[in-house]
C-alpha cells in the first residue's frame, strides 16, 4: 500500500460481492506518486502479484527500464515476444515522452512566459536608462558644482544610483505581481502564488536590471568638469 504500511505487517480485506476475505503480507511500501494527473490528488495504489488479482481481462502493461534506445528496446522485446509468444499483439510507447507530451502545456507556458519576462527586462533596462540619461542632463550643473564644492566622483555617483533606488521605490510592481499572480494560480505547479523567495529574487533581479541601467549615466555624471560648470554659472 503506497506510503502507509510497514514492512511484514499484513492486510486483511473485507469479502466482497467478486472476492473472497484475502490476507495479504506487505512486503515493501512505496513512495506516493501522482500517475495521471500532475495537478490531481495522488491517488491510493496496491502493488501485488498478477495470480492474486484474477479478472484482470486480455491485457496487461509492462515497464522495461533500459540504458538503450526506445527503439532498441522495443525491437528486442517485440522479437523475444513473436519467438515465445506468436499470438500476443504488443504496443510500445516511450514513457519519458508520454510525460513530456504531458507537459506540453506547462512548458509552453513557462517558455512564454520567460520571453515575455527578458522582454520586459530589457524594456525596464532602455526605460530607465532614457530615464536616468535625462535627469543626469537636468543636473550636469549641479554635478559640477558639487564638484568643485569638494564632492568626490564616488559620492556623484551615489547622488545618482540612490535616485535610481527611489523611482524603483515608488513603483507599485509587487503590488500588481501579487494581483497577477493569484489569476495564473491555476498555471502555476509546486509553487505557490505568493512564494516570498519567488518575489524575493524578482526584486532582486530588477534592482540589478535598473543599476545597470543607470550605471552609464551615473559614470558620466562623475566626468563633469567643475571648471566648466562653474563659467556656465
Amino acid at each position: 500500500m503506497s506510503g502507509a504500511n510497514p514492512i511484514g505487517q499484513t492486510l486483511l480485506t473485507s469479502p466482497g460481492p467478486d472476492y473472497p476475505a484475502t490476507v495479504y503480507e506487505i512486503v515493501g511500501v512505496t513512495p506516493d506518486t501522482k500517475y495521471n494527473d500532475l495537478r490531481g490528488q495522488t491517488p491510493p495504489m496496491t502493488f501485488a502479484p498478477t495470480s492474486q488479482f484474477p479478472g484482470q481481462g486480455p491485457w496487461t502493461s509492462v515497464m522495461i527500464h533500459s540504458n538503450l534506445s526506445s527503439a532498441a528496446v522495443a525491437a528486442a522485446a517485440k522479437s523475444v515476444i513473436a519467438e515465445k509468444h506468436p499470438d500476443v499483439v504488443t504496443q510500445f510507447t516511450d514513457f519519458q515522452r508520454e510525460i513530456r507530451d504531458g507537459l506540453v502545456e506547462e512548458r509552453l507556458m513557462a517558455m512564454l512566459s520567460g520571453f515575455f519576462g527578458l522582454l520586459a527586462a530589457l524594456l525596464t533596462m532602455i526605460g530607465l536608462y532614457g530615464v536616468i540619461s535625462y535627469i543626469v542632463a537636468m543636473r550636469w550643473n549641479e554635478m559640477g558644482i558639487r564638484m568643485a564644492l569638494g564632492a568626490s566622483r564616488r559620492d556623484v555617483l551615489g547622488i545618482i544610483l540612490k535616485q535610481t533606488l527611489a523611482l524603483l521605490a515608488l513603483g507599485v510592481g509587487v503590488v500588481l505581481a501579487l494581483a497577477a499572480a493569484r489569476g495564473a494560480s491555476s498555471l502555476l505547479f509546486g509553487l505557490q502564488p505568493n512564494d516570498p523567495l519567488t518575489f524575493a529574487g524578482a526584486s532582486a533581479l530588477l534592482v540589478t536590471v535598473a543599476l545597470l541601467a543607470s550605471s552609464l549615466p551615473a559614470l558620466r555624471a562623475t566626468k563633469v568638469d567643475p571648471m566648466a560648470a562653474l563659467r556656465y554659472e
